[in-house]
């Protein structure tokens, strides 16, 4: 139920990406995470709380949300890499040329993937992390 409540999808047509800079988007998820760090301390949350930011590419959205886990727990079904490099997750979604569209040239045949199932490891998502509980210490993008 977290999950439903606090996830967020952002996504914008192709003259909003053009139009926006990786350098405000990544400004913005910053005083998004202080904000967020301001009132999960301010409630008096005791414990772990992450805020945190993925490029989806196969829905073409960045999304946010925060969870009282810690980065390493957070509620992905598969791999993901806690990651400090804001940066390159909103560079990656605001250069994709077709957001929540597969390209014909990227789907690969049903059989060959079959014949080459568990022989490719999984290219773990990057997800960018911020510690917004009362934790303390240091961990990928705390700020």
């Amino acid at each position: 139920m977290e999950v439903e409540t606090n996830t967020w999808l952002l996504s914008t047509d192709e003259a909003g990406r053009a139009s926006s800079s990786v350098t405000e988007v990544v400004a913005a998820f910053h005083r998004t995470a202080a904000a967020i760090r301001g009132r999960v301390r301010g409630m008096g949350h005791r414990g772990a709380a992450t805020f945190y930011v993925w490029h989806d590419a196969q829905a073409g959205q960045l999304r946010c949300s925060t969870g009282s886990v810690p980065p390493e727990a957070l509620p992905f079904g598969g791999p993901y890499t806690a990651s400090d490099d804001l940066d390159a997750i909103v560079a990656e979604y605001l250069a994709d040329e077709s957001p929540g569209f597969v390209l014909w040239s990227d789907l690969e045949d049903v059989d060959h993937r079959a014949e080459q199932a568990g022989t490719e490891p999984e290219i773990p998502l990057s997800v960018w992390v911020s510690d917004v509980g009362d934790e303390g210490g240091t961990r990928p993008g705390r700020r």
